[in-house]
């Protein structure tokens, strides 16, 4: 399709074009793909007489009269047209708009369209839009676009119209007659036209499916290619199969689940081949994720590689690592740690000895990706808590070895068929067995008036030895916002529950304060630790038995289900209580859904439903384009069809280099941002 600068169109001036760019606008390409957020149909035209109060309507009328009333004790000015059809009379209203009276003639038919105010027989419309029948037609399906102040619905209407005439017969085809087919896909062309000034409604479906099809397709074969596998040249490091974990699982002390066991067969297989493992790893809070990571660091080390384990936190980080230096050690692995905070001289020697090979796992933060981190001979990479990274952090690191193999973990459960597409062609695994003593945590949403019989259970549970998590939104009070800090909510607890000890805990504090904390609480030298959801991954404290959380309507479902995870990690029964102090429907029905189950696939479910991918996809995965038209939660079905056509693409031409595929090659490199390095792998 020829492009060409919006400035072209008749009546976008610099001033006009300086807005249109905060709509990230700049080109007839752009403007085709600015979608209307809704729309008004005008196509079915009622009689005044058939007009009831409140209807949004379009009548077609003739002007018998127009009135301008002067001001009157401070009112506004006001012009009034009155105007007739076969069936009765009308009085369309103004207000301060004397200058609109040229753009009426008496005697002459007008289309009006707005809301209709009907009382004691009376019929008036105020400020509606309004043509000249006979100039232009406007009974039709009208887009309303997500326009900024300075622009009208008018102007946008004149020039997405202009910008759809150089569309016309200029439309290029980008996607196979084949495909068109298969699928039952009207032409791009018709799609753009149709999207924008449909003439029926089933016009309008037809154009909405083609443009989802599109952007989900594209979607899925960038993901494709962003994990390089759309090329058979890739070979990764394969471990012999004479490489064990017998001896090191048999060093644990519990029992590995029928699912845990499962998923390391899974993961042993992938290692041992020479294509590079892909795979996802979705487990429930305390499912055993850690365990399975630290097995396949095992396998790497022992084989004679590297591995790396990169966690979102610091804290989460540094649990990590105190975990395993201590469990490796007996079996002569050489740990080492990496994060921003380090000193100087300190990240110089852990740096030399990642490129030296001297040390076999690397645990870390971001700073693992940091261009100036060489490794010897790394082969394998995992992230932790994979929500909190985006698709281009996942390869940034992958690029750290040859090919390396690639595990994925998550604990935040994303339904599959989201899986599927929002982690590509990576291979899933599901870790859908708890390990044996773990208790169902019992959640109760509790209103502000009750709030002080749920720090009564608190104090009981401290009595008996049990710890307990108070998690509030904001870390100090706000003028602006009418909710419970950490700080405040540490000065109350800190009085209410002396003796016992009270401590609290927010992503501000310098990381020497914070382990101080982690380690009293973990010793069991704190009672009550008042935190930020900074405590939402990172702290495994199997005496905390109570979380309590603050104004739980400021929580999503998956926030809300990570931080319940922090406790039940013991023997023990472990509570929840959410203090709900919203009162939109939202806030309400997440506060039901946590109470009425635990199972994080569930809840997964019902914050797809509730809010839609939003979090759980764009704005997490840094590096994927923001999807303009197709929406995960409404589209789950497509997803299956739309990846076999993109695997279908892919294995019949891997490099999109063919007559029937080139033209997607473009396509699909315009809808990806662009990033520092080649976002796609196509040559």
């Amino acid at each position: 399709m020829k492009d060409s600068l919006i400035t072209n169109i008749k009546g976008v001036g610099p001033k006009k074009a300086e807005l249109l760019k905060k709509l990230n606008i700049e080109s007839f390409t752009d403007l085709w793909y600015f979608f209307p957020r809704s729309y008004q149909d005008r196509s079915k035209t009622k009689t005044i007489s058939e007009l009831t109060d409140g209807d949004m309507v379009n009548i077609s009328v003739t002007v018998l009269m127009i009135v301008k009333d002067r001001y009157t004790r401070g009112k506004k000015q006001k012009l009034r047209i009155l105007a007739e059809d076969a069936t009765g009379r009308i009085e369309i209203i103004f207000f301060n708009s004397y200058y609109l009276s040229n753009s009426f003639t008496i005697g002459e038919a007008y289309d009006f369209f707005g809301k209709a105010a009907v009382s004691h027989g009376k019929v008036m419309m105020i400020h509606p839009d309004f043509s000249d029948i006979t100039k232009n037609n406007t009974q039709a399906i009208m887009p309303i676009y997500p326009l900024v102040g300075g622009l009208t619905q008018k102007d946008f209407w004149k020039w997405q119209r202009e910008a759809l005439e150089r569309l016309e017969n200029n439309g290029e085809e980008y996607l196979h007659e084949d495909i068109i087919k298969k699928h039952q896909l009207c032409s791009e062309e018709y799609a753009l036209q149709n999207i924008h000034f449909p003439k029926s409604r089933q016009k309008l479906a037809e154009a909405r499916y083609r443009l989802v099809f599109d952007e989900l397709l594209l979607l899925q074969l960038g993901l494709f290619y962003l994990r390089a596998g759309a090329t058979t040249e890739r070979e990764a490091i394969s471990l012999s199969v004479d490489i064990t974990a017998e001896e090191y699982i048999s060093s644990f002390k519990y029992e590995l689940t029928g699912a845990q066991k499962r998923v390391i067969d899974e993961i042993s297989k992938d290692m041992q081949s020479s294509r590079p493992m892909n795979r996802l790893l979705q487990g429930d809070v305390g499912s055993g994720k850690t365990a399975i990571a630290q097995i396949a660091l095992y396998k790497a080390a022992t084989g004679g590689f590297q591995g790396v384990l990169m966690a979102p936190t610091e804290i989460l980080a540094r649990q990590h690592y105190d975990n395993l230096k201590q469990s490796y050690e007996p079996f002569g692995i050489k740990t080492a740690f990496l994060s921003g905070s380090l000193k100087s001289q300190e990240r110089a020697q852990v740096l030399k000895d990642i490129k030296s090979g001297e040390v076999d796992i690397v645990i870390g933060t971001h700073a693992i990706i940091q261009p100036g981190v060489i490794f010897k001979n790394l082969a394998l990479v995992i992230t932790d808590e994979q929500h909190r990274f985006g698709v281009k952090q996942r390869m940034d690191l992958a690029y750290k070895g040859k090919n390396p193999h690639i595990l994925v973990m998550t604990a935040t459960p994303i339904p599959r068929t989201l899986a599927v597409i929002l982690y590509g062609d990576l291979d899933i695994s599901i870790l859908d067995e708890l390990p044996p003593g773990r208790q169902p945590i019992k959640t109760t949403v509790v209103k502000p008036p009750q709030k002080e019989q749920a720090y009564d259970f608190i104090l009981s549970q401290i009595q008996k030895g049990r710890q307990a998590y108070v998690v509030t939104p904001l870390i100090e009070d706000s003028d602006s916002l009418d909710l419970n800090s950490a700080e405040s909510v540490y000065i109350e607890l800190s009085k209410r529950f002396f003796p016992y000890k009270t401590e609290i805990l927010h992503g501000s504090m310098k990381q020497a304060e914070k382990d101080r904390i982690m380690k009293s609480f973990y010793e069991g030298e704190v009672q009550v630790l008042v935190s930020t959801v900074v405590i939402e991954v990172g702290i495994n404290v199997p005496n905390a038995t109570v979380m309590l959380i603050e104004n739980c309507e400021r929580f999503g479902l998956a926030q809300l289900h990570q931080l319940r995870g922090r406790v039940g990690r013991g023997g023990e029964s472990s509570y929840c209580f959410l203090i709900n102090e919203g009162k939109n429907e939202i806030a309400e029905k997440r506060a039901t859904i946590m109470e009425s189950t635990v199972d994080g696939f569930i809840i997964a479910e019902k914050d797809l439903e509730l809010r839609g991918p939003g979090e759980i996809f764009g704005s997490r995965q840094h590096g994927v384009p923001q999807l303009r038209i197709a929406d995960l939660s409404k589209h789950i079905k497509l997803l299956g069809p739309i990846k076999e056509q993109a695997k279908k693409i892919i294995d019949e031409d891997p490099k999109l280099i063919s007559e029937k595929y080139c033209p997607i090659k473009k396509k699909l490199n315009n809808f990806f941002p662009k990033t520092g390095r080649d976002f796609l792998i196509i040559t």
